[in-house]
This record gives C-alpha cells, structure tokens and sequence, in this order.
C-alpha cells in the first residue's frame, strides 16, 4: 500500500493562488494513476483532477477546470495541484490518492481518508 503526504494547505483570499504538494512512498510511483480529491464537512468526497502515470492525459472536475492544474515529477515521487482564481465554493479538505486505492476504499466504503489539506478561500 502506498503511503501519502499531502502539504500545502492554506488561508488564501478569493482570486489567489495555491499549489498543493503529494508525496509517495515506495519504488512504483510513476506506474501509479493518480488523484486529488476534495471534501467539505458532511458532504461526500468528490474527484478534483486525474493525471495518469505517463502525465499526459488529464480529467480535471468542471468546476476547476481552466482554473486548476495537476501535474507530477516522478523523479521526486510526486504529484501537485496548482489551484488559481480560486474562489469561496473551492473551500474543502483536499486529499490524494492513487486511482487503485481510491476505487477500492470506494468498494470497501471506507470514507475516512484522514484529515487531508485545509484550503480555505476567504476575504
């Protein structure tokens, strides 16, 4: 199993800019399809951005989408979220996972995925 840390959380004002950090434990990160999520208090985790393992193909959430940007460094065991123009409604947890691990805690209804990253959009 994969073991990942997320960094980069932060109180930003509407309109600002934020990169968050995931770094990955282990030999076989740059096989791994990955994930950043996000999840308010009492709502259900919804999937923010996929980069695939060769970081070509991307799936970004319709809401982010021309304002946030996934992107990895295999080299260094990581995957970012660059989030821009941030607004208000992008205040959530965000969290990190690869696509295997996702789908089966989705499977196993394991919903607590830990504290993950405050990113809190405010004035």
């Amino acid at each position: 199993q994969v073991q990942l840390v997320e960094s980069g959380g932060d109180l930003v004002q509407p309109g600002g800019s934020l990169t968050l950090s995931c770094a990955a434990s282990g030999s076989d990160f740059s096989t791994y399809t990955m994930g950043w999520y996000r999840q308010a208090p009492g709502k259900e985790r919804e999937l923010v951005a996929i980069i695939t393992s060769g970081g070509s193909t991307n799936y970004y959430l319709d809401s982010v989408q021309g304002r946030f940007a996934i992107s990895r460094n295999n080299a260094k065991n990581t995957v970012y979220l660059q989030l821009n123009s941030l607004k208000p409604e992008d205040t959530d947890a965000y969290f990190c996972n690869t696509h295997n691990q996702a789908v089966r805690a989705r499977l196993m209804g394991l919903d607590d995925w830990g504290e993950g990253n405050q990113v809190t959009v405010s004035s």
